[in-house]
């Protein structure tokens, strides 16, 4: 089924076109630069950095990290089509896809606690012990760009 996939027009479309590659590389890492970015401003937030910014307006923020995670996840696919082989025998990719996982799973969990817990951070002026735990979704997130990386300079070893 990967060789099928690897041999498939989109694949060879995506490998060998003057422009496939270069434009689902751009889209993905564009993609990661957003969804990275932006859970480090959460984060950072969270742990009391970037006081002028209101817990309110972390939400309007969750939804440009779904659309660039959609990108993530559409332009990597492309990228992976292109070498499934190689990529399902890689342990930098198969890390790079857990984290991928993990990071997804925490940054719904960190929109629903902001969602939750704004008004009283707010009042407060202090984010939950909890929430703090969460907010270290940007820790898997790197996790994901240097892992990402290796699977880019190591290949398959």
């Amino acid at each position: 089924m990967l060789s099928g996939l690897e041999g498939s027009q989109f694949a060879a479309w995506v490998r060998d076109e003057l422009w496939g590659w270069p434009l689902a590389l751009t889209l993905h890492a564009f993609g990661t630069a957003v969804v990275v970015g932006f859970v480090l401003i959460v984060g950072l937030r969270v742990f009391g950095v970037f006081e002028a910014l209101p817990y309110g307006s972390l939400s309007r923020l969750f939804p440009v990290i779904w659309i660039a995670f959609v990108l993530q996840l559409l332009s990597g696919f492309a990228l992976w089509a292109t070498k499934p082989t190689q990529y399902v025998a890689d342990l930098a990719f198969t890390l790079k896809i857990l984290f991928v996982v993990v990071g997804a799973v925490l940054t719904l969990s960190l929109q629903g606690a902001v969602r939750r817990e704004a008004t009283a951070w707010e009042a407060t002026g202090v984010s939950s012990r909890a929430l703090k735990f969460v907010a270290a979704t940007m820790l898997v997130w790197c996790g994901v760009l240097v892992t990402g990386r290796l699977t880019a300079y190591l290949g398959s070893l």
